[in-house]
């Protein structure tokens, strides 16, 4: 390609990106082996600047998916984190009012599994339907509320890959080619000679090995289908620019941004069936199998209803990953988009690993943390609200069971459980009701010298911190900062419990009438700080949330985002649950956790890798 023709493919991507492509595929002289497709006038791409690559708005309908998990192992506690985030964010979602959909799944073809179910001595569709089974116990168990559950050898999908991969190849973006260079089994993944380093086995041999996961690769030369990848680094720089939001946390936003600087070569999407023989077949060359990625990516759409009936959810999906699979995500697949003529994902949400010991979770060195045996160890809601809690998308986080026994005892069983159980003990709360609230006693302005005038400015001060709360929770919630979301509603839990200490309403003289209006009043605040905490916390700890709801006599139609107006009363308006009976009492809200044994206490820190490796 000539220095003219890319001058012309510049200045077309900054005047309008849908002109890229087309400009490429017609400056690329033919040859009789491809088969080249000239949209006119670029009809695939007019639309992609019009709707794909707008800033995204809020839609009635919301469509959340994890990645689908790889089945050569048994789940880990980084595959629940995934799937409690995208979880969470479907939950919120429906609590806004929005149709959401929520796919999870298992990614089940491949070369790694194919060696994986011979290992196992197992016809490859028996060994992937057991470890597919485990993932599905492990959600259902852990409350997960997703509404599809994909299997990449589903006849569903397998149409859809087919039907996404003539699109492809008749668009001219697919053509018959020769890839030699870096595989690595492990990663299913093609590397350039750059994201190569040299390394030694366990018998000291040389080998060289992926520096992004540090998995042994080797090189490969064969005929196979390769995708113009090439044609889109521009239009993909175009999109993160036009769209900042696109890839969140912004450090991972940057990181895709910076790969694209260097060129892209074409992407082989095929491997030799003689190689390969557990995946798709290409439509059309059954010697050839489908790439496993662009297989496993299609994923989305097939839950979408690809290839027909699929518009309804396409426009709005959102994909939570973790960050060793950005690339594919962010780079390859939108990549696929666009020469599909499809819409982009809206947003790309990112999260980082857990490790333990500041090491990443592996077989081999045996600190495999096994969701399953935490879940029945700490509780449902506890290992949720542990790993969103303490997750941090942007940088990874150490596991240790004492970090979890600590936290959910202080946040969920002393500081949440205990408030409630002070406002509805009997010694307190003799009616059992939601009690009134007394403007005189806490009023919006406090008349110098009204001596039933009681509140304290660290009272206002919490009232206000309080009624902020659900915009606050808001923000962190749609920008994948659970933590920030938990960390908010744990402080006001913490103020709210001051503010009943400060006032002591046990040692309230009630032969007083004013006294009695005063502890109704102090009361009503606490129950009503409880009932936006337990609506804020319905979408990470689903239980503990509803039974906190129904102990304070709130119905399952008055949790909804659009309920939570905090303290009615305090602004003069009525309050549909004064006066109301308080729901039964069945117990702690949250028990109490026993201390790990010594030996399971927090283990030596090392240094974390916090940085995204450029490739």
């Amino acid at each position: 390609m000539n220095s003219i023709t890319m001058k012309l493919i510049n200045i077309c991507v900054v005047r309008n990106v849908r002109v890229a492509v087309c400009v490429f595929l017609r400056a690329v002289p033919k040859s009789r082996n491809v088969s080249y497709f000239y949209p006119e006038p670029c009809v695939g791409f007019s639309k992609l600047s019009e709707r794909r690559m707008c800033t995204y708005k809020r839609d009635v309908c919301f469509y959340i998916t994890t990645p689908i998990f790889y089945v050569n192992a048994a789940p880990h506690i980084g595959h629940l984190y995934s799937a409690v985030t995208a979880d969470y964010l479907h939950r919120y979602k429906r609590m806004r009012g929005c149709k959401s959909k929520f796919s999870t799944g298992t990614d089940e073809h491949g070369l790694k599994i194919q060696q994986a179910a011979d290992v196992a001595g197992k016809e490859p569709r028996i060994f992937c339907t057991e470890v597919s089974d485990t993932f599905k116990y492990l959600f259902q168990r852990c409350n997960i509320s997703y509404t599809d559950y994909i299997r990449t050898t589903e006849d569903r999908h397998r149409r859809a890959v087919e039907h996404f991969w003539t699109v492809l190849q008749n668009n001219g973006f697919i053509y018959k080619g020769c890839y030699e260079g870096w595989y690595s089994t492990q990663d299913e993944s093609f590397l350039t000679p750059s994201q190569v380093g040299d390394s030694t086995d366990r018998t000291g041999r040389d080998i060289k090995i992926s520096l992004e996961s540090g998995h042994k690769v080797e090189w490969m030369k064969e005929d196979n289908y390769m995708f113009r990848l090439s044609a889109f680094r521009s239009p993909l720089q175009q999109w993160l620019k036009d769209n900042p939001k696109a890839v969140q946390p912004e450090r991972f936003h940057q990181a895709v941004l910076q790969w694209l600087q260097d060129d892209l070569p074409d992407l082989s999407v095929s491997r030799q069936r003689s190689r390969l023989q557990w995946g798709i077949p290409v439509p059309g060359d059954p010697d050839h199998t489908v790439y496993v990625w662009l297989d496993a990516l299609v994923n989305y759409l097939t839950v979408a209803g690809y290839p027909e009936g699929h518009s309804e959810w396409w426009g709005s999906a959102h994909h939570v990953v973790g960050k060793d699979i950005l690339k594919f995500h962010a780079i390859y697949w939108p990549a696929f988009l666009l020469a599909a003529g499809l819409p982009l994902p809206q947003t790309v949400y990112v999260h980082s690993h857990w490790t333990v010991g500041g090491q990443k979770m592996s077989k081999s060195l045996g600190n495999v943390v096994d969701p399953v045996e935490r879940s029945e160890r700490f509780t449902v809601d506890g290992i949720r609200y542990f790993l969103l809690r303490q997750g941090v998308p942007d940088s990874d986080c150490d596991y240790y069971d004492d970090k979890v026994v600590k936290l959910l005892n202080s946040e969920l069983a002393d500081s949440l459980g205990g408030l409630l159980n002070r406002c509805t003990a009997p010694s307190l709360n003799h009616a059992q009701v939601y009690p009134h609230f007394c403007n005189k006693c806490f009023p919006r302005e406090p008349a110098g010298g009204d001596t039933d005038t009681r509140a304290t400015r660290e009272d206002y001060k919490m009232l206000e911190d309080v009624s902020r709360l659900p915009g606050v929770v808001e923000q962190h919630f749609e920008s994948l900062q659970a933590y920030k979301a938990l960390e908010a509603i744990a402080g006001c839990v913490r103020q709210t419990n001051g503010f009943i200490q400060r006032h002591a309403p046990w040692k309230v003289d009630l032969r007083d009438p004013q006294n009695q209006r005063w502890l109704d009043t102090i009361l009503h605040v606490s129950l009503e700080c409880l009932r936006l905490y337990g609506a804020l916390l319905q979408p990470v700890v689903p239980a503990t949330a509803d039974k906190l709801l129904s102990r304070l006599g709130v119905g399952p139609d008055e949790r909804g985002w659009e309920t939570l107006h905090f303290l009615n009363r305090y602004h003069g308006k009525n309050c549909p649950f004064e006066g109301r009976k308080l729901g039964p009492d069945t117990g702690v809200l949250f028990s109490r956790l026993d201390r790990p044994d010594a030996n399971q206490s927090k283990p030596k820190k090392t240094k974390k890798d916090k940085s995204v490796k450029q490739q």
